[in-house]
């Protein structure tokens, strides 16, 4: 069962403020969901085939084969912010 501490866990977790009447509805949208959890767990599914797909889908990756690539000096004229070969990006933290 979800409880109100569940909710403003994810909350705090997901960066976002919740209401306190906000973490009420999402406690009782999140144990419905659960509940429905618990109707699938009680049929009887032990001579069901497994489904990975719904439609029958086969490997449809294409053959791996190793090309020519475009030049590093090809790639980085189109920057105006390149550092030592590569590109230069912001710094993230």
């Amino acid at each position: 069962m979800i409880t109100k501490e569940d909710v403003e866990h994810i909350g705090w977790l997901a960066r976002i403020d919740i209401s306190e009447q906000e973490t009420v509805e999402y406690m009782e949208k999140l144990n419905s969901v659960l509940g429905y959890f618990g109707q699938l767990d009680e049929l009887q599914t032990e001579d069901v085939a497994p489904t990975y797909h719904v439609a029958e889908v086969y490997n449809v990756f294409r053959e791996d084969m190793v090309e020519e690539s475009l030049p590093q000096e090809v790639v980085l004229e189109n920057t105006e912010d390149k550092q030592n070969g590569t590109f230069k990006v912001p710094k993230i933290g």
